[in-house]
């Protein structure tokens, strides 16, 4: 009587059981430009489809990106002009092996891939934030050997205890960023600070190419559909058409194209003039033309172009443990509380220049848009149409693999979350409520989560 009692339960509760399943090329998150190696050079990858030329190009784009630039004048004329101010020495002194930066490890330790953009209220004529006028718009702890750095960047904690309604516990650590030993006088009182630090590199071709169209129908401003998210486009300043153009790329959707943030780090970080941004990054206490440059612009055109073509053209790795049942009940769950709200799973490019980049199905998990994460993330510092609270929802392909990369899980437009689950718990404004079902679940369901975001 026992075993018909049990046969008969198993029966009926499989009768109910829906099976999870792997969608069809589920594994594929940037489409035919998605890599197979989970190596720690995992994000350096170029995508599959290059021609012979693009295949010579990006290799040219990965030496320019990986070389250090020095000071002039130099022999090596073709990347000097380093400075007089900078954050990096190169490209992937922030991008270390294409991926993300993170804040200093502890006191004294310089950033390796964590700056400060510095604003004061008002915009230029193309909407550009007001810069501090003498520290200009990003703060720089390095200089060229002739000049003074302009000071030192200290960041310090506070810890805040989250508890679950189980009651597990998980401990935050809240930073705040002051400038010291300052070289060059007292910064405007009012100045605006917004940390940033540098995220991996893969895929930025593949979100360039899907269609502005496609974007634009994520906007719901108006939350019309009263789901609570309301997100919607940014509209920045393209130099090369002296226009208004999307924003895509930065943590405020800042920039509207992959040459424009690559020459916009050139500048900011290595203090490396282009024709998109020609004033050398200088200081007004300085004389500024007694300090030898690299040439006017400091990178030409040609080796920009390569740079962009291999910052646009690195593959996006596989999901991995795709089929794996945790994984599987997570992406349900991570769907059932709304995270996809934002970070939409699956997008199609369009027709794009770089022809392997076109037409692809690609699992980038962002919509590409500003919302308003809440107070607890909030920079005060507006960028054209973001505000002080608002973030572009940032990809969330190759999440999984900056351990591995780069030996080291922080999170968030400033790093301060050192894991997946400190940085759903700093999410709040439009994502409060998702982040309180994420907060009602038990502990293996938020495990869950964790297993499949690991996966992404």
């Amino acid at each position: 009587m026992l075993i018909m009692c049990l046969v008969f339960i198993s029966c009926s509760e499989s009768d109910d059981y829906v099976p999870l399943v792997v969608e069809e090329n589920e594994e594929l998150s940037g489409g035919n430009a998605t890599s197979f190696i989970f190596s720690p050079d995992a994000f350096g990858f170029s995508v599959d489809g290059l021609s012979l030329d693009e295949q010579i190009t990006f290799g040219v784009g990965n030496s320019l990106f990986n070389q250090n630039w020095v000071t002039a004048p130099a022999s090596t004329t073709a990347r000097d002009g380093l400075g007089p101010f900078f954050n990096a020495r190169s490209c992937s002194g922030c991008h270390f092996k294409d991926g993300r930066g993170r804040p200093p490890a502890f006191e004294g330790e310089l950033a390796h891939g964590l700056l400060l953009r510095l604003s004061l209220s008002g915009t230029d004529q193309h909407g550009i934030n007001i810069p501090d006028p003498i520290y200009g718009s990003q703060f720089q702890d390095n200089s060229i050997l002739s000049v003074s750095n302009e000071g030192t960047l200290k960041v310090t904690y506070e810890n805040i205890t989250v508890t679950y309604e189980d009651g597990n516990s998980v401990e935050l650590q809240k930073p705040t960023y002051e400038m010291v030993d300052l070289n060059y006088g007292a910064m405007d009182p009012s100045i605006l600070v917004s940390p940033r630090v540098a995220s991996q590199m893969v895929g930025l071709g593949l979100l360039d190419a899907i269609p502005e169209m496609v974007v634009l129908s994520y906007e719901d401003e108006n939350d019309a559909d009263n789901d609570g998210i309301s997100g919607r486009a940014n509209y920045v300043y393209d130099a090369e058409s002296d226009g208004f153009k999307l924003g895509r790329f930065g943590w405020k959707a800042n920039q509207p194209s992959v040459k424009q943030q690559i020459a916009a780090a050139f500048s900011g970080d290595l203090g490396i003039t282009s024709s998109l941004f020609p004033d050398e990054n200088c200081n007004g206490t300085l004389n500024c033309d007694e300090i030898a440059n690299g040439g006017n612009p400091e990178i030409t055109d040609e080796n920009l172009d390569k740079v962009t073509f291999y910052s646009a053209t690195l593959s996006v790795p596989a999901r991995r443990d795709v089929d794996d049942e945790d994984v599987l009940k997570g992406k349900e769950l991570f769907n059932t509380i709304h995270c996809s709200g934002c970070h939409i799973a699956v997008h199609e490019t369009g027709a794009y220049e770089i022809d392997a980049l076109a037409n692809q199905t690609i699992r980038p998990y962002t919509d590409l848009l500003l919302h308003d994460m809440g107070e607890g993330l909030a920079d005060n510092a507006p960028e054209y149409r973001a505000s002080g609270v608002e973030w572009r929802t940032p990809p969330l392909w190759g999440v999984g693999l900056i351990e591995t990369v780069n030996d080291h899980t922080n999170l968030l437009h400033d790093g301060r979350a050192r894991t997946i689950e400190e940085a759903i718990l700093w999410h709040g404004g439009e994502a409060e409520e998702i982040k309180n079902r994420f907060m009602a679940l038990d502990k293996e369901e938020r495990g869950q989560i964790i297993r499949f975001i690991e996966t992404l």
